[in-house]
């Protein structure tokens, strides 16, 4: 088991292998609960991988699933490990539920998939363009929110200069580009940015057109934030009354087919790279 991998991915890795475990054994949430006395809803949390799990229940669990000695121990570890503290935590400010969601996962990701029909997506943005886009969509804030919740999406943007950063990959539909956020000056500097950022290994960037017509993502925008196993990756759709998280099979399924064809309907890298400079220059 690869213990560097972060507290969350470790609760939900958890969580889908008692789930394995226990239909593997063929028992009902009943069956197993009674065999080592918690309760169904107990056992239900566990394997929805929401909150603390206590490792001496694991244990038993294993043992009554009839698992090896490995996977016990492998388990029993998992939920030692499975207590989260990120960098946000600290913070003196409060930050909204959804987003301590997103903090937690997204501090773990392997990649990110991202289609953004609305706005650069966030771990893109410059400061000037972030301000700009919570000045219009918080409405009510007051400018030391604003200030707060801006903070947060710059440290946010340290996970792309990690050692090891996960991949993100942008489609970003060609309204985002001509979509001028701030101002010309906040909005040429931001195309510049992106820019900059796609030449790193690690970005890679299309732009769909306008001139490609409809298209698979009348989803509105979304983020795929891939984990370690394919069982582990979650979507995140940005909705007006706050963040909709998703990790169902059909749901996993049929993002990421949207995503496959967003990518082969966009423009090439280096296609999306002269329209970014393009657009810069018309500003």
């Amino acid at each position: 088991m690869n213990m560097a991998i972060g507290p969350t991915t470790r609760r939900r890795q958890l969580g889908a292998d008692l789930r394995r475990l226990r239909e593997r054994k063929g028992f009902t949430l009943e069956d197993a609960g009674a065999a080592v006395g918690i309760s169904k809803a107990t056992l239900s949390r566990y394997e929805t991988k929401e909150g603390t799990v206590k490792w001496p229940a694991v244990d038993a669990l294993c043992r009554t699933y009839g698992a090896s000695a490995q996977e016990r121990e492998s388990l029993v570890e998992l939920a030692k490990g499975a207590k989260i503290q990120g960098w946000w935590r600290s913070l003196a400010d409060p930050i909204p539920e959804s987003m301590n969601l997103m903090l937690t996962l997204e501090d773990e990701v392997v990649r990110e998939d991202h289609y953004a029909c609305m706005y650069v997506p966030g771990l893109l943005q410059t400061r000037a363009y972030a301000e700009a886009v919570h000045r219009a969509s918080e409405m009510r804030c007051t400018e030391h929110e604003i200030a707060h919740m801006v903070d947060i999406r710059m440290k946010r943007q340290e996970l792309l200069s990690r050692e090891d950063p996960p991949h993100l990959w942008a489609v970003i539909d060609e309204a985002v580009l001509r979509r001028v956020v701030g101002g010309p000056d906040v909005m040429r500097e931001q195309l510049r940015h992106l820019a900059g950022r796609a030449e790193s290994p690690h970005v890679t960037l299309q732009v769909l057109p306008f001139a490609g017509g409809a298209h698979a993502a009348a989803v509105g925008s979304f983020v795929i934030l891939g984990g370690p196993t394919p069982e582990l990756d979650v979507v995140y759709v940005d909705l007006i009354s706050g963040g909709l998280f998703m990790e169902k099979p059909a749901e996993l399924t049929r993002y990421k087919l949207a995503f496959e064809y967003l990518r082969a309907q966009a423009l090439s890298i280096p296609a999306s790279t002269a329209l970014l400079d393009r657009v810069a220059k018309e500003l």
